[in-house]
């Protein structure tokens, strides 16, 4: 890959599932305060996506942020971070999944086995996208960002500058929502939740190795993706905020504080916007961008996987590379965990919000070491940079509160496991 193909690679991975409804989500927990927690996490995860584009400039490896934990604080420590990674696969795919698969409900009814069904479905399309590695996926999803952001900007053009004098003295969203208090401790809840949306820069890292020139495209293709995508993600939830609200919904909108959830809110913003097919463009790419966010993420994990095997942290079976330098078996075996994961989160039926919290618990663990271990890494000039992404993960930590115990239980149980592997290990 080059830079703009990383940069598209990188943009879809981050917009992918939550572009078309994180925005929604945000306003219900924060309403008005939705606009700071966008612009405040895109201001925040700068420095973050600035010290990943340095540490994988500087130490290029499969393993990603394991491998940066591993050169600053050893191989256990390295480990039960890639570990950790690996763990969220059974939380994280059925959120991706389940996110994608809003907007099928949107384009055709489909009951609920037949959900599961295309779910399922979908897998086999990722093994088919990644068997010959990441180089046509990039490819596709740079046109897929294209689309998504010719589409929000049309949609923020209109809905922004192009209201009739009738329709601008309606009541909107934002002049119901900007008359109650912003609460400080709503807008951290908000960007705990959000977060989600910048989930993949530490996912770029395990692709160092399929850029052409890492130490010099790299930096780039994360910088230009992540401002890009914080963005799109703000120009969003001020649309759904300047949509019209119709009068006799004013009264219940201010005693719910909640957007009409039962259809999708951009769609309806679309159809506003453009007079109609709102449900087949907002849900043909709210389909690619979520299976793109979920492509990357099985790239990223079976080389991970892989890079493990060879380590002898997980079996051998999984080390072997095909022809296109891809570890297919490894692919295989994270697919089939994801659609194991997919069938038991169909049959416990669990809450999409208590998924995306616990996912953004882990990332916020892997974000914190990887923080940590730059500080041993990288040169002094970056320390303040550093201090910066380790602030906001302690936020975000403060935002999630108990949903980080997830990943502090997976944590405790993965330390004791590896130090115990190391010493059998060593005296055989």
């Amino acid at each position: 890959m080059g830079r703009w193909q990383g940069a598209g690679l990188m943009a879809t991975t981050l917009l992918g599932t939550g572009v078309f409804i994180l925005p929604q989500m945000t306003i219900d927990i924060a309403g008005y305060g939705a606009i700071y927690t966008w612009l405040l996490l895109t201001l925040a995860i700068i420095p973050v996506t600035v010290v990943f584009g340095a540490l994988t400039a500087k130490f290029p490896h499969a393993a990603g942020p394991a491998y940066f934990v591993e050169q600053a604080f050893g191989q256990v420590a390295g480990r039960s971070i890639g570990l950790l990674f690996l763990f969220v696969v059974p939380i994280g795919a059925p959120a991706a999944i389940l996110l994608t698969f809003h907007f099928v409900h949107a384009l055709t009814p489909l009951s609920e086995q037949g959900l599961l069904a295309a779910e399922l479905g979908s897998l086999l399309l990722l093994f088919a996208l990644n068997y010959k590695g990441i180089l046509i996926s990039a490819k596709l999803q740079f046109l897929l960002t294209l689309a998504i952001i010719i589409v929000v900007i049309a949609l923020f053009s209109i809905i922004q500058f192009g209201l009739t004098t009738g329709e601008a003295a309606a009541q909107t969203y934002s002049t119901v929502l900007s008359q109650e208090k912003i609460q400080p401790n709503l807008i951290m809840t908000a960007a705990g939740l959000a977060f989600w949306s910048f989930l993949g820069v530490e996912a770029m890292s395990h692709l160092a190795n399929d850029f052409r020139n890492p130490k010099k495209d790299m930096l780039p293709a994360m910088m230009i993706g992540t401002v890009l995508v914080g963005g799109i993600y703000f120009l969003c939830t001020w649309v759904l905020l300047r949509m019209p609200m119709p009068t006799d919904a004013v009264g219940s909108y201010i005693q719910s504080s909640n957007l009409p959830s039962s259809n999708l809110a951009m769609i309806n913003a679309f159809n506003y916007g453009f007079g109609g097919l709102g449900a087949q463009v907002i849900g043909i790419l709210g389909i690619a961008g979520g299976l793109a966010t979920v492509n990357v993420y099985t790239a990223s994990l079976s080389r991970l996987a892989w890079s493990f095997s060879k380590d002898g942290v997980l079996p051998r079976y999984l080390s072997p590379l095909n022809q296109h330098n891809v570890p297919s078996r490894a692919l295989a075996a994270i697919l089939i965990v994801m659609g194991l994961v997919i069938i038991l989160a169909y049959v416990a039926n669990r809450e999409l919000e208590d998924l995306i919290a616990w996912v953004n618990g882990v990332f916020v663990v892997i974000y914190f070491a990887s923080m940590m271990a730059a500080a041993k890494l990288l040169p002094k000039r970056y320390q303040w940079l550093i201090f910066l992404g380790c602030l906001f993960c302690a936020l975000l930590a403060y935002g999630l509160g108990l949903k980080m115990v997830y990943a502090l239980l997976l944590l405790c149980l993965t330390l004791p496991f590896l130090k115990w592997q190391q010493t059998h290990l060593t005296r055989e």
